[in-house]
């Protein structure tokens, strides 16, 4: 088991990729505190995995990740409860309002960027004492593809996410000295809620070609959740030491085998967000 003996924090925990992460976690011998703002929900996805689960530590505790006295209260407890926190997974997001940036509403607009983006920063903040004093730890983000596309009528999720990995990024390097590795997930297009939130929108609101695409991940499928779960637990095991800053795809890179690039991915910016100069296309406008 990659993560047995472990202990591991879940936001969003209550289902889609969440439940799904917290499903691999335990299966490889995790135990687990989820969190999720729907106390409902997150005590029946408690109830289901401690039926299937009944050898390991399955808490719950709902929390806003977006407010820092609840996120306080959440750390307190897995703390508490499980005595120290090996791994922090970051799931809990939103798509925020959709439509054209200027007439969205910007109460709601910021709300996506409170729970997308302070929804990492608060949690961070409040687990890094004790990972620093530990010696070691793991951070996983789940970004999106807002992170590295453009997503008309979806502005707050896509600024939110790619601050998300400049953060990550940012962390990584802050809490190297430490032996914490900081990673971020894009676990591609996924059916969950939020594809059913894009078709609820409409085309007019989040544009024709997004429509149709969630339209088509709804009747045929979409990337298989697993592979985000399996992905997080790679990241959260002793396997990716040391590989930190990198933000990677769960569907189209070869994460299973990066152990074996740790020096080269240590001195490059691969999986990384950069920008992109005219050479890099084998362009010389500097010459012209």
């Amino acid at each position: 088991m990659k993560l047995k003996g472990l202990n591991a924090l879940i936001t969003g925990g209550s289902q889609g990729l969440g439940k799904a992460i917290a499903e691999h976690f335990l299966a490889e011998g995790a135990n687990v505190v989820l969190c999720a703002r729907n106390e409902k929900e997150l005590n029946t996805t408690r109830s289901e995995l401690s039926t299937n689960f009944p050898s390991q530590k399955i808490l719950s505790k709902a929390c806003d990740v977006s407010n820092e006295p609840q996120v306080n209260e959440l750390i307190a407890f897995a703390l508490r409860e499980l005595g120290s926190i090996d791994a922090l997974v970051l799931n809990a997001g939103v798509y925020g309002p959709m439509g054209p940036t200027e007439s969205v509403d910007l109460n709601e607009w910021r709300r996506a960027i409170d729970i997308n983006l302070f929804g990492v920063l608060l949690p961070c903040r409040a687990l890094i004492p004790h990972f620093k004093k530990a010696g070691r730890g793991k951070i996983v983000v789940l970004s999106g593809g807002g992170a590295t596309n453009p997503l008309p009528n979806i502005s707050s999720y896509a600024a939110s996410k790619a601050a998300v990995v400049r953060l990550m990024e940012t962390l990584a390097e802050e809490l190297r000295p430490h032996h914490v590795d900081v990673n971020a997930i894009a676990p591609g297009a996924l059916a969950t809620r939020l594809v059913d939130e894009v078709l609820a929108a409409g085309p007019d609101k989040v544009g024709a070609a997004f429509f149709e695409k969630n339209k088509q991940w709804k009747e045929k499928g979409a990337t298989p959740l697993e592979l985000g779960a399996k992905l997080a637990v790679y990241l959260a095991s002793a396997e990716s030491n040391g590989i930190t800053g990198k933000l990677i795809s769960a569907q189209w890179d070869p994460w299973a085998k990066l152990a074996e690039h740790r020096d080269e991915l240590a001195k490059s910016d691969i999986y990384c967000l950069r920008r992109i100069v005219p050479e890099d296309r084998g362009k010389k406008w500097n010459d012209q």
